[in-house]
């Protein structure tokens, strides 16, 4: 992973009270029934965390090799901003073994700080470390889960520094990190939102991530789903907003076939992605990014006020592990909307996209000529005939760096709306997901959403 540094500037403040998010972790019904509280947990975790705990974790956790950990229904996690010694390392769960967050849409499970802590201010502060399930981590579920103020500051004391994965002084924590190969993942109906880093990155594994709502992923740099070699993955039917760079990384990058970490294989489709890559300093990515021979299926995306098209590796050389596009690739069938609103920061001015329809139509060596082909693209900023028609969304006048997501907003579309034709709507064996027949994880299989003929993550 690339270093993250701070970078505030151009970004539009918090106008949401962050007391509102607390009422969205309990499912809007006011306070849950209380349930015992654990103080001071450290070192090893296995067991049950029982139904509407609170656990208060002052120490690096470990689910042991071999043990799992079942987090039931509105427990509410919360991790130390004061970190570890003397250092103050940020905290960092480690899964050797197995998680199971097993969350409710009315009492979801919460991993955060404590409650005066959750403040515009501590956004992308990074308070704690995050999720890292290890190359000895069998599975895990997260489910109907929000997990929110990451990406600490990976140190030389830190767990995963020390197990090799992330570099001391140059990475920060993403909020769930995936590193085995034959490991079997699944995200679903859960909130990841303000980290510092990435909300996902996976370095190994079969995952299925749907249904998920990412909000304020990276304070400069980063992404909402970032997908390296050693997996095969269903990215579907989730809310992208305002993630630095891209709502999706797809990278082929340490693709080693001799030493079992094999070419990155994603499905990606019905994704609805607003506002990538504008609080991203610099220019690089801003919507959907494929690169090093990641073999992908990416359609039926709706992407709205993105700083750019969806852009791919080099076509001079096909599948080429250190470079090149992977031939067999799909990215089309993808739906490109712009609205009205203007970007102000100097970069922009100066590179001639403030807004989303220069960025989209801007010559770019990273935009390939036989991707997109079907794609919708507006025709103009504030084409009306490409107005996607949320039922409930500014689109014409949301900031673009805006990352304060509003909970009243509905991003189904209204029956008349453009985007519910168009998309792809046949049986070619490339777009259909890789776990249509489901994956099978703690006993439970769980089955990715077959793609529908629309742009997006919902319909009507």
């Amino acid at each position: 992973m690339k270093t993250k540094t701070w970078m505030m500037a151009g970004l539009v403040a918090l106008s949401l009270s962050f007391t509102a998010c607390e009422e969205e972790n309990n499912g809007g019904n006011g306070t849950p029934e209380e349930g015992p509280e654990i103080e001071d947990v450290q070192g090893n975790v296995s067991g049950v965390w029982t139904k509407n705990s609170v656990v208060r974790v002052s120490g690096h956790i470990t689910v042991p090799e071999g043990e799992s950990l079942v987090i039931e229904e509105g427990v509410k996690v919360i991790f130390s901003s004061n970190g570890v010694g003397v250092s103050h390392t940020p905290i960092e769960f480690i899964l050797d073994g197995n998680l199971y967050c097993q969350g409710t849409k009315e009492n979801p499970v919460l991993l955060s700080v404590e409650e005066n802590e959750r403040t515009e201010e501590n956004a992308f502060a990074g308070l704690w470390g995050g999720i890292v399930a290890t190359d000895k981590c069998g599975e895990f579920v997260i489910d109907n889960t929000v997990i929110e103020y990451t990406g600490g500051a990976v140190l030389k004391d830190s767990p995963s520094a020390v197990k090799g994965i992330y570099e001391a002084g140059e990475d920060f924590d993403p909020q769930i990190t995936t590193n085995n190969v034959n490991g079997r993942y699944v995200v679903t109906n859960s909130v990841l939102r303000y980290g510092a880093s990435d909300a996902i990155y996976m370095m190994g594994g079969n995952g299925i991530i749907t249904n998920n709502k990412f909000y304020a992923n990276g304070s400069d740099g980063g992404e909402a789903v970032n997908v390296k070699a050693g997996c095969k993955v269903d990215v579907a039917q989730n809310i992208m907003y305002s993630p630095n760079t891209n709502g999706l990384k797809l990278s082929s990058s340490g693709q080693n076939d001799e030493g079992g970490r094999a070419q990155a294989m994603v499905r990606a489709y019905n994704n609805t992605i607003i506002n990538a890559g504008w609080r991203r300093d610099g220019v690089k990515g801003g919507c959907i990014y494929v690169e090093k021979n990641a073999l992908v299926s990416v359609f039926n995306n709706l992407l709205v006020n993105c700083k750019f098209k969806a852009m791919t590796p080099s076509w001079e050389i096909p599948n080429n592990p250190e470079e090149g596009y992977a031939d067999a690739s799909v990215i089309d069938y993808n739906y490109y909307a712009a609205g009205k609103s203007e970007s102000t920061l100097d970069q922009d001015v100066a590179d001639g996209t403030t807004n989303a329809f220069l960025g989209y139509t801007l010559p770019n060596e990273k935009y390939s000529p036989n991707v997109d082909l079907h794609s919708v693209v507006s025709a103009s900023a504030g084409d009306d005939a490409t107005d996607p028609k949320f039922v409930n969304f500014p689109y014409n006048t949301n900031p673009l760096t805006s990352y304060v997501y509003d909970e009243n907003w509905d991003f189904h579309l209204t029956a008349d709306s453009p985007a519910l034709k168009g998309a792809y709507s046949g049986n070619d064996e490339k777009m259909q997901p890789y776990f249509a027949g489901g994956m099978t994880v703690n006993g439970k299989n769980y089955v990715s959403p077959t793609p529908q003929p629309w742009f997006g993550a919902f319909g009507k």
